[in-house]
């Protein structure tokens, strides 16, 4: 490992899907041996940038450097063999289960302990190998699928594992045994992660950091609210964008109609009743959809689901406890419209 570089470092990185989509990233710098989180809508580019790291797809413009090596120009092999990547849908070989975990090994012509290393890492992610590794792929469910299709990939102890929505098909048992057994590797070998997820609460319990993607670019770190457009302007000069119950936000002049919004999670008040006493343009009423401990810090992130938008709060422990928050419970969101700024 050369720690003059960093392990990635991406630079006026470009990729286009058609006529209309399009990853934009001036520069992107990851650590090594991080763990580092990408949130997003569906469609923002998470999964093709995750293919570019995995040197999957390559881009069209820009470069990623490699540990210090322009993949561009320098895309060997034996780079390649350091990265592998986890696909939310599990594809397992038409074998048996210790062929689907050994496979990798075989191709590089590495059978030393191969059994006991097949049994170690089965072992490491949740799985029998005495009850699981004669049977064939087609006789295990999705959570299993998904963690045995992890350990294929272990199994190899790559530098960088890259993890596609890796929770989002399976139990609640497989998502912990797949933090578990990644977090061990990492411990253990100081395997870098890049994990893209819906499932923030997830997400955040494995990542050193999460960046936000939006509509191809970073946007901040997983944390601001972004609200999409198209505004309205209204007649006391403030534009708002209608919400699908009838509630609206008010935000001031964006740079166009189309504009996103950026709002921070502190700048929102949280409320079990609709008040008077709050000088904000915004009051909208929503429930508590989930509730994750932030990092380094004694805050608790609030998910308020409003009118099929999310918007991500954030309360002091003791501001929770006074209020009784618990998922399903109805809350009232304020926030002045000069707290939006513009993306």
């Amino acid at each position: 490992m050369t720690a003059d570089y960093p392990l990635y470092h991406l630079r006026d990185l470009m990729y286009r899907h058609g006529r209309y989509f399009e990853l934009d990233i001036p520069e992107l710098t990851i650590d090594h041996s991080s763990s580092v989180g990408f949130v997003g809508p569906n469609g923002c580019g998470k999964s093709t940038l995750l293919r570019l790291l995995a040197f999957i797809e390559m881009p069209q413009e820009g470069h990623i450097y490699f540990n210090g090596t322009d993949m561009g120009r320098n895309n060997t092999n034996a780079a390649k063999q350091e990265v592998t990547m986890l696909l939310q849908e599990p594809y397992l070989l038409k074998r048996s289960i210790f062929e689907n975990v050994a496979f990798g090994l075989k191709v590089r012509n590495d059978r030393k302990e191969i059994k006991r290393r097949v049994y170690d890492v089965m072992e490491l992610v949740g799985i029998s190998p005495k009850i699981f590794a004669r049977r064939k792929w087609y006789e295990l469910s999705g959570g299993e699928a998904q963690r045995i299709a992890l350990a294929s990939r272990l199994i190899l102890k790559p530098r960088v594992l890259i993890l596609d929505e890796p929770t989002a098909s399976v139990d609640q048992e497989s998502a912990s045994l797949i933090k578990q057994a990644i977090t061990e590797c990492r411990n253990q070998f100081g395997m870098s992660l890049v994990i893209a997820s819906h499932d923030r609460v997830w997400l955040n319990s494995v990542t050193d950091m999460v960046k936000r993607i939006h509509e191809g670019r970073i946007a901040g770190t997983g944390t601001e609210n972004l609200i999409p457009g198209p505004w309205e302007e209204t007649r006391e000069g403030l534009y708002v964008k209608k919400l699908t119950d009838g509630q609206v936000v008010h935000a001031t002049k964006p740079a166009r109609i189309d504009s996103t919004g950026i709002l921070n999670p502190s700048d929102i008040v949280i409320s079990l009743t609709r008040r008077d006493d709050i000088s904000a343009q915004n009051i909208l009423r929503g429930f508590v959809s989930q509730m994750t401990i932030e990092k380094d810090s004694d805050n608790v992130l609030i998910d308020v689901e409003v009118s099929g938008i999310q918007l991500l709060c954030r309360l002091t422990k003791p501001g929770v406890e006074k209020l009784h928050l618990i998922p399903g419970k109805e809350v009232w969101a304020f926030f002045k419209a000069s707290s939006v700024s513009w993306y």
